[in-house]
């Protein structure tokens, strides 16, 4: 470790700020709760970031994807833009999450696996390429070719494309808040695959026992 202004820098490999565990404002409490409740634990962004500011913040990025809703883009391609910002940008947070909400809203999961590959891959349309391409440039080097441009253009309205330029800008927000503080993934699909297969094993294990117990009740009369 070095010092500098007075400081300690940490190596990169470590969080620079702590997760609060257990926060004292009432607002947070709740936060905490409805979190955990949904997602099946609190999010670390929470408990690093959005738990030392204003509520007024942590409302802010909340109303990010409130104002997605809002989106006349189809919400596949809404989810795939921003999985390619955050891919792109290694944001392993915004990966999992991103991946996490598609799953729920029924998305195709084999699009997403092949986001790496949507210039050639026969999942993507002309118009999901045109975007990805235009969302891909913009995010690697921060301008956009005439061409890119032109090809976004053929596929979508004046409006459409400001949407797009919405998603890629608003995701850098998430990326760069998560970056900055080392947060990592919170494993939400893994959260999510796990309690799908205890559910499972626990409808199979009633299903097997009322079978069980109808088999009994036919021996029995």
């Amino acid at each position: 470790m070095s010092i500098r202004d007075g400081r300690v820098r940490r190596t990169i490999g470590e969080r620079k700020v702590p997760p609060i565990e257990k926060p004292e404002r009432l607002m947070l409490k709740l936060a905490y709760y409805f979190t955990r409740r949904r997602f099946g634990k609190v999010l670390t962004p929470l408990k690093v970031h959005s738990a030392r500011l204003p509520s007024a913040f942590g409302l802010f990025y909340t109303k990010i994807s409130k104002l997605d809703k809002q989106l006349t883009l189809l919400r596949e391609i809404v989810f795939l833009i921003r999985e390619q910002v955050a891919r792109i940008n290694i944001c392993r947070f915004c990966t999992d999450i991103g991946r996490w909400f598609s799953i729920r809203e029924s998305m195709d999961q084999a699009k997403f696996d092949a986001l790496e590959e949507y210039s050639t891959s026969a999942l993507f349309t002309d118009a999901e390429r045109a975007a990805l391409d235009y969302a891909t440039e913009l995010t690697k080097n921060k301008t956009v070719y005439p061409d890119t441009f032109g090809g976004l253009a053929c596929h979508y309205s004046e409006r459409e494309i400001c949407e797009i330029v919405w998603l890629v800008a608003s995701e850098h927000l998430y990326n760069l808040t998560n970056i900055g503080l080392n947060i990592h993934s919170d494993m939400l699909c893994d959260i999510t695959k796990k309690a799908r297969d205890e559910n499972g094993d626990r409808t199979n294990e009633v299903s097997r026992r009322r079978v069980l117990v109808r088999h009994t009740s036919k021996r029995r009369t």
